[in-house]
Parts: C-alpha cells; sequence; structure tokens
C-alpha cells in the first residue's frame, strides 16, 4: 500500500512526498515548478495505463510509448466530467492482425490492472478527516 504526504511549505506551496521521500510540488494553476492537483491526477490516470501497457507494448513494436490523460471539466468548472487517457505507440510495423491483438491486449490489461483507472471509473467514497 502506498501511502503520500502533502506538506505546505509555503503560500500556495505544496510537497507531496511518498513513502519512498520521492517529492513532487503541487500548487494552484500557474504556480510554476508544481503541479496542480488536477494534474497529479491526469499523471495517475496516463502514467498507470502506460506502466499497465509498456510490457506489451514493447514487446511488439520499437520507439516511444507516450500517455496523455485530458482535463475535461464540467460546466461550472468545479469537477471533472471525463479523463480520457490516450497512448500512443507506432504501430506502423504491424500488419493488420497484429495490431488488433495488441489493441486487445492493451485494452484488457488496462481494464483489468490499471488501479487508477479502475478506481475512476468506480468513483470510490473520499472520507475526509479533520482534527478533533
Amino acid at each position: 500500500m502506498s501511502n503520500v504526504e502533502v506538506r505546505r511549505v509555503g503560500q500556495h506551496d505544496f510537497v507531496a512526498t511518498n513513502d519512498r521521500g520521492v517529492s513532487v510540488r503541487v500548487g494552484r494553476k500557474g504556480a510554476e515548478g508544481a503541479f496542480t492537483p488536477v494534474e497529479l491526477l491526469l499523471a495517475a490516470a496516463a502514467g498507470c495505463a502506460a506502466v499497465t501497457a509498456e510490457t506489451l507494448v514493447t514487446r511488439r513494436v520499437d520507439g516511444d510509448l507516450v500517455a496523455r490523460a485530458d482535463d475535461v471539466r464540467s460546466a461550472d468548472g468545479h469537477s471533472l466530467t471525463s479523463v480520457p487517457v490516450a497512448l500512443d505507440y507506432d504501430i506502423s510495423q504491424l500488419d493488420a492482425e497484429q495490431r488488433a491483438a495488441l489493441e486487445t491486449a492493451v485494452l484488457r490489461a488496462i481494464d483489468q490492472l490499471c488501479t487508477v483507472t479502475r478506481t475512476l471509473k468506480a468513483t470510490p467514497p473520499t472520507p475526509l478527516t479533520l482534527p478533533t
């Protein structure tokens, strides 16, 4: 299980640190050198898909594997209505049958194993604890 702590280090400036001591800056939109919380969510979705698909893709094709997640907001701008994730890699060297097999394998793996996208689809509760 992973745990992340987010600590305030200045006005609108935070540092998120995981159990292994790796940190990333978190701030408001436009903060220099920082991810916004939504960008971290998008990075988690794209990163999970990429990590899950990596072995399947790199066994069959050469070159880069890039994942992208987009911020699709509600009309009021305070919630995401969708988190579309796209993978990009060069399939030009594969024939139609190989492309179909790779697509099936990648979709199945992400659907079954990608914790982040599976969680986003399930919309789990997010309890908040405040000091007493």
